[in-house]
């Protein structure tokens, strides 16, 4: 375990104002928390922090992370729509999400009574893993492109170029975060806001 992660589990993600306070998410959840980064320890993956929270991989490919969310703590597991779910546990966090899955917890006493069935779950996603299973997506041209991103990628040639050429991956991500408010004002200032990153290659949480 390293301090990187440690920091997670004790002060937050670090991505938003409220970490290190008592208003983070982590403070709501911290003993569920902690109960989970010890099951998921003991199914042997190695523990790393990324997008500012603790990922679980599998000979470097991703696994599973551990999130603290305001109404729930959960296990989301990147290739989690290809798990067969027999005790229907997972659920999607967003109607658009096509790979992932969440199981979500909010009491100690769900994890320990249900430690035997997680831990399944979880030995499934390495196997999901082993054998290089993909999650087909939905193409990214059936996305919704929000209005205010057709004009911003027709008024700069330098925006269109870039995003243009970042992954279908990261394009998914950006044509969800854009479209979903329902105020055009929000729409354009989200647009603006990440018209840098787009500039640089980077993704939404890179």
């Amino acid at each position: 375990m390293t301090t990187t992660v440690d920091f997670y589990f004790t002060d937050g993600c670090g991505r938003c104002a409220l970490v290190s306070t008592p208003a983070c998410n982590v403070n709501t959840w911290r003993a569920e928390l902690r109960e989970l980064r010890a099951l998921v320890l003991g199914c042997g993956l190695t523990e790393e922090r990324k997008w500012g929270v603790p990922c679980y991989t599998f000979q470097k490919k991703n696994v599973l992370l551990i999130h603290a969310f305001k109404d729930y703590c959960a296990l989301n597991f990147f290739h989690g729509a290809l798990l067969a779910d027999p005790a229907g546990l997972l659920m999607q966090q967003t109607e658009n999400s096509q790979a992932t899955r969440q199981i979500r917890f909010t009491d100690v006493r769900e994890i320990t009574r249900q430690q035997a069935v997680v831990q399944a779950y979880i030995q499934e996603a390495i196997e999901v893993e082993k054998a290089g299973l993909k999650v087909s997506f939905k193409p990214t041209s059936e996305y919704v492109l929000p209005e205010e991103l057709q004009h911003a990628l027709a008024s700069n040639a330098a925006l269109k170029a870039a995003f243009n050429t970042l992954t279908p991956g990261r394009q998914r991500g950006y044509l969800l975060y854009f479209a979903a408010p329902k105020q055009a004002k929000t729409r354009a200032a989200r647009i603006a806001k990440y018209t840098p990153q787009i500039l640089r290659g980077k993704g939404l949480h890179d």
